[in-house]
């Protein structure tokens, strides 16, 4: 099954064919493994889980930046504009002039503003509207400046006591420290030990206040997502702090058994509501726990994860609810 975004792409095979291409941007199917055989395709994307189940098809990066020539660019667009812009001038900065890029996506995802966003360094037009999507055309005449630098920003938070979190766009809690993640702190109240696993980590700020408040733990954190990644790399080092950063689709790439399974896990994909990876963190959790280890996440308060804990794991405890929040633990 591939996404509406790819069956508009469908209907301009002919533009692919004897091409070099590469895919960028918000992917989530096989649609460049069905162009290889036209042409030379490859595939760069900030998301672990995408570039595991494609990187057995076609050539495929996990990485915040692409660099090298190809004919053709092709963009699927995404629901965080900051990371939107990020993306497309980071592509284009190392593009010639002359550069082909292709932008589709939803409409409902704000597609329509790419219009205003690359006018300044070159033409473009749609050329296809349908599936609630725009296809739009781009030739580069004016070459973007794109300095990765420039786009990191720093918070602190009363609550986080001396540590500042670093974070690039579009990463979860990247501004400030989210009501979800606050309400989860809030719970840490006894130390902790031994060796914690913070899931879905983000620009890292619950490993990194748990690694400043416990120095003995053995820390490791995880993500789909590049920039987050990066972010929670930064945050650990800015703060001089020691911790483990991997990349992992929930469990996929991680070692050994936790103490601490602790997460403010994501039910957002793309701009529709998914369970998956909530769904594999709370079932498998216990796999990766020791004996007596705990899970503990955050939700928000509609969501059924009592169920879930409770199949999983025999019984959950609800340590402390909000108008909108939940934090729940389940033992091994």
């Amino acid at each position: 099954m591939i996404s509406v975004e790819s069956q508009v792409l469908q209907r301009h095979l002919p533009f692919f064919a004897g091409k070099s291409v590469l895919f960028a941007g918000s992917l989530s199917d096989n649609f460049p493994a069905q162009l290889k055989d036209s042409g030379s395709v490859q595939v760069v994307s900030s998301y672990y889980d995408y570039v595991r189940r494609i990187q057995s098809a076609v050539s495929a990066d996990f990485s915040i930046e692409s660099r090298g020539h190809v004919e053709v660019i092709v963009y699927y667009w995404g629901k965080n504009k900051q990371e939107v812009g990020f993306q497309l001038t980071q592509l284009l900065s190392q593009a010639p002039i002359g550069q082909a890029l292709l932008i589709i996506g939803e409409n409902r995802s704000g597609v329509r503003s790419v219009e205003k966003i690359l006018q300044p360094f070159g033409n473009i037009h749609k050329i296809d509207s349908a599936r609630r999507c725009g296809l739009y055309h781009f030739e580069l005449q004016t070459k973007p400046h794109f300095v990765l630098e420039h786009y990191w920003k720093q918070y602190q938070h009363p609550q986080l006591s001396d540590l500042t979190v670093h974070s690039l766009p579009g990463v979860f809690s990247a501004g400030e420290l989210d009501q979800g993640t606050a309400l989860l702190l809030s719970t840490l109240s006894h130390k902790v030990s031994g060796r914690v696993l913070d899931l879905g980590c983000g620009v890292g700020v619950i490993g990194s206040y748990l690694k400043r408040q416990n120095p003995n733990i053995s820390l490791v954190m995880s993500d789909i997502h590049a920039m987050a990644l990066a972010s929670a790399n930064r945050t650990l080092q800015q703060n001089r702090l020691e911790g483990e950063v991997v990349a992992s689709d929930v469990f996929s790439d991680l070692q050994g058994k936790f103490d601490l399974i602790i997460s403010n896990p994501p039910f957002h994909d793309g701009i529709d509501t998914a369970y998956r990876a909530v769904q594999e963190l709370i079932s498998q959790a216990k796999w990766f726990l020791r004996q007596g280890g705990e899970l503990r996440i955050v939700a928000n308060a509609f969501l059924p994860y009592p169920e879930l804990l409770d199949r999983a794991f025999g019984e959950h405890r609800l340590l402390a609810k909000s108008n909108k929040f939940k934090v729940y633990a389940a033992y091994a």
